[in-house]
């Protein structure tokens, strides 16, 4: 399995690196997927991923492969501790930038100025990031920094000009279904499998596509282009992308689940931080369309 998002699907805890429990069959006649090319895993059948002895005793006996009690091993506590830092920087750029970048009638061409800017460099680095081949804590918070300069531009664009009060009714949207979402991944009510992550990699590819064509519309055609983002059809293109992003979600808790039980590297619970602040940003932006679209139709 690829990252669960689609821009950084070259890196992450997939089968070419061999840290997701997508593909962990054996090949006929050969090593077990995810085990070439990876400097971590020893191909143990029925486990590409860990060099612990004790994983393969755990799988045998039919328990859960459990991450070697060694240092240097991604815990829950490392992709926790990460993922707060990586918000937390969001955060405090997305305030600074809702602060000092005012968006009535005479600043508000600037300010939208500086946050497409910042979008965009924050593309940029998030590719960077996406094709080396270990974490990078610098680029990954650089990318944080930056889209929180967009979003709280955004952000404040929304709860000034169009509905009071809507960057933090999004906020609790994105908590509400982050918690959902881990609710019933933990009492097993959502099963992460190949399929699984099939259907939802190709829902995301049509719905980013739609989208595509729909900006293209609109830059050239002006308007809102198909409609996409206005009226009804607005309404319920919204509902989609949250619902994709409780879906990348679930992807993520299988990839820090799976990183963590077969002993990934510590530096890989940055990434585990990269794609939970990607999956979230996308939810967030998502509610505030949706929060945006709902208040112009009054």
């Amino acid at each position: 399995m690829r990252s669960s998002n689609p821009v950084f699907s070259r890196r992450g805890f997939s089968r070419d690196n061999g840290y997701a429990g997508f593909n962990t069959a054996p090949q006929a006649g050969g090593a077990a997927v995810g085990t070439q090319g990876n400097p971590y895993a020893q191909p143990q059948a029925g486990n590409p991923y860990a060099q612990n002895p004790y994983a393969q005793q755990d799988l045998q006996h039919g328990a859960p492969p459990q991450a070697p009690a060694t240092t240097g091993r991604m815990t829950m506590d490392d992709v926790v501790m990460r993922t707060a830092t990586t918000l937390g920087v969001l955060v405090v750029t997305a305030a600074l930038a809702w602060a000092l970048l005012p968006v009535d009638d005479a600043n508000i061409g600037r300010s939208y100025g500086i946050a497409i800017g910042a979008a965009l460099l924050g593309m940029v680095l998030a590719l960077v990031q996406s094709f080396k081949r270990k974490a990078s804590p610098a680029l990954i918070l650089a990318y944080a920094a930056l889209e929180g300069v967009f979003l709280g531009v955004v952000s404040s664009v929304v709860d000034n000009r169009i509905a009071d009060g809507a960057a933090m009714q999004a906020v609790i949207g994105t908590l509400a279904v982050f918690t959902a979402v881990l609710i019933a991944y933990k009492a097993g009510w959502i099963r992460v499998n190949r399929r699984f992550y099939g259907f939802v990699m190709a829902a995301a590819l049509g719905f980013i596509m739609l989208m595509a064509v729909n900006l293209l519309f609109a830059v050239f055609g002006g308007g809102d282009g198909l409609g996409f983002r206005s009226g009804t059809l607005g309404i319920i293109m919204g509902i989609v992308g949250i619902l994709l992003g409780a879906a990348f979600l679930a992807l993520d808790f299988k990839q820090v689940e799976d990183g963590i039980a077969y002993g990934a590297p510590r530096e890989e619970a940055w990434l585990a931080a990269f794609g939970l602040t990607m999956t979230l940003v996308w939810i967030y932006l998502e509610f505030v369309r949706l929060i945006a679209i709902l208040n112009s139709s009054d």
